[in-house]
C-alpha cells in the first residue's frame, strides 16, 4: 500500500525487541521504518518543558514518570516523521506488537471504506480489545482473522498499534502544548471529546506481553508516592465524565456513507 507508511518504535539498545518484530512484518511483507524510542526513565521532570505537573496532578490525580513522558515524545517524535513523507496514512507499531494478521492487508480494504464513512476521521487503535461505547460498521476477514470496524466513541487505551491520518497526525503536533497525561490518556481525552476515532474489534495486533521498555518502572512510580489523596475520585470522575461524552456522541453518530455489513 503506496499511500501507507509502517513505523516500529524501538528504543536504542534493544536489539532482540527489533529483531523480533522485524521477523514478524517480514512474514507478512511489510517494510518498515525504525524510530529511537525517546527515553524518559533517566529525566529530570523539572527540567521537562511541555510537563505540567500541576494539570497532570488535576487531571490523573497524581504526577507521570519519566517512562510516560518519554512514550509521549515517542509518539510525537513518529507523527511528526510521518508528516514530512508523502504518505496519506501512518501505522505506529511499538516493538512488542504482534500482528494475528497482515494488518496492511486490513488497512488496504478498511481504509477505503473507512474514508468514505468519515472523511474526517483522525486515528484508529489497532491494538485494544478492551473496546467499550462503539457503533459496529464493517466485518472484514484477513487470513483467518476476523474483525470488525468499529466507531470508538469511548476512545481505547493503549497505544502498541495505532493508524493515523494525515489529519489525525497533523492535529496532534500541532496542538501539542503541555503534556498532562500519558499519551494513551490524552489520546482518549481528546478523540472522546472530538470524534473521528476508530477501532476493530477484535483487534488484530495485540502484544508480546513484553513489558516496555520505555514505560520500564512506570507502574511502580506510579503506585508509590506520585498518587495524591485523590487520586481515586479523580480517576472516577474522570471516567464517567469521559464515557458520558461517549454515550453523547454514539446516539448523535452518522456515518457519511452507510457500511455495508458482511465480510469484505
Amino acid at each position: 500500500m503506496q499511500s501507507l507508511e509502517t513505523y516500529v518504535i524501538n528504543l536504542d539498545g534493544s536489539n532482540d525487541r527489533l529483531e523480533a518484530i522485524s521477523a514478524r512484518l517480514t512474514d507478512f511483507g511489510i517494510s518498515f521504518e525504525r524510530i529511537s524510542a525517546v527515553d524518559g526513565r533517566p529525566l529530570d521532570l523539572s527540567t521537562v518543558a511541555d510537563y505540567d505537573e500541576a494539570h497532570a496532578e488535576r487531571y490523573m490525580g497524581r504526577r507521570l514518570v519519566g517512562g510516560e513522558i518519554g512514550c509521549y515524545h515517542s509518539h510525537l517524535k513518529v507523527a511528526e516523521r510521518f508528516l514530512q513523507s508523502g504518505a496519506r496514512y501512518a501505522l505506529v507499531l511499538e516493538d512488542d506488537a504482534l500482528p494475528l494478521c497482515n494488518p496492511v492487508e486490513l488497512l488496504e480494504k478498511a481504509l477505503t471504506d473507512l474514508d468514505a464513512i468519515d472523511p474526517k476521521w483522525l486515528l484508529i487503535n489497532i491494538g485494544n480489545s478492551k473496546l467499550k461505547i462503539a457503533t459496529p460498521l464493517k466485518r472484514y476477514e484477513i487470513g483467518g482473522h476476523q474483525c470488525e470496524l468499529v466507531a470508538a466513541h469511548y476512545f481505547p487505551m493503549t497505544t502498541s498499534a495505532i493508524v493515523w491520518s494525515r489529519e489525525g497526525a497533523r492535529l496532534f503536533v500541532e496542538q501539542h502544548r503541555k503534556i498532562f497525561a500519558p499519551v494513551d490518556n490524552y489520546f482518549r481525552h481528546w478523540l472522546t471529546r472530538t470524534g473521528h476515532g476508530y477501532s476493530f474489534t477484535p483487534p488484530p495486533v495485540t502484544t508480546t506481553e513484553a513489558a516496555s521498555q520505555i514505560l520500564a518502572s512506570a507502574g511502580r512510580g506510579r503506585k508509590t508516592n506520585k498518587r495524591k489523596w485523590f487520586y481515586g475520585l479523580t480517576k472516577q470522575r474522570r471516567l464517567m465524565q469521559d464515557k458520558f461524552i461517549a454515550y453523547v456522541h454514539k446516539k448523535r453518530f452518522r456515518p457519511a456513507q452507510a457500511p455495508k455489513h458482511g465480510n469484505a
